[in-house]
């Protein structure tokens, strides 16, 4: 039921923006009272922080599902997951990372849960790290560098601004780039 009640938040900020989510419109969709959604969410604020919180663990649950021959092939599917993620969950995306809700600010627990996603990415760099395909370095600022290459990529092909035929091959060159900054001088 919670999964159907933000599934349908998203549809509705998507279609309408964010003066559709009512908790009344929300019900309407969803074809319950306000009374089950008030005591499962508490408010508008309450659904939108559940957006929030339901895109950062399908976006977990598409990194962890990853797999590779190797740290490195593992880590570029993971990058290739976070774009397949935000393009099939768009809504979901913009509330994560674009803010699209006036006054929406996650709160310091959902905050702290949204970091285990990219706890996992910080993990596939250690392994590279480990196996000696990167350089030896903080794990996190080269996970942050990747992670930001990708959602800049990302963000832009979402919003239309890619200018590219074929996004696929762009952003599989750029994964491919910015990994290769850290790479081991003997690679």
């Amino acid at each position: 039921m919670r999964r159907a009640i933000l599934d349908a938040a998203s549809r509705l900020l998507q279609a309408e923006g964010p003066d559709a989510l009512t908790m009344r419109r929300i019900a309407a969709d969803v074809g319950c009272s306000t009374s089950v959604l008030y005591s499962m969410f508490g408010g508008k604020a309450g659904v939108t922080e559940g957006l929030w919180l339901e895109g950062f663990a399908r976006l977990r649950a598409r990194l962890e599902g990853v797999e590779g021959r190797d740290p490195l092939d593992r880590l570029a599917e993971m990058g290739r997951a976070y774009r397949a993620n935000a393009l099939a969950n768009p809504t979901y995306y913009s509330v994560m990372f674009q803010r699209p809700i006036p006054g929406f600010e996650p709160s310091p627990d959902a905050y702290t849960t949204s970091l285990a996603s990219l706890q996992v990415l910080v993990d596939a760099v250690a392994d590279c790290i480990n196996a000696g395909i990167f350089r030896p370095a903080d794990p996190r600022h080269i996970a942050g560098v990747l992670w930001a290459a990708a959602h800049g990529a990302v963000s832009l092909e979402l919003a239309g601004y890619d200018g590219a035929r074929d996004t696929h091959a762009r952003f599989d060159d750029l994964l491919a780039a910015s990994a290769a900054w850290f790479f081991t001088p003997t690679r």
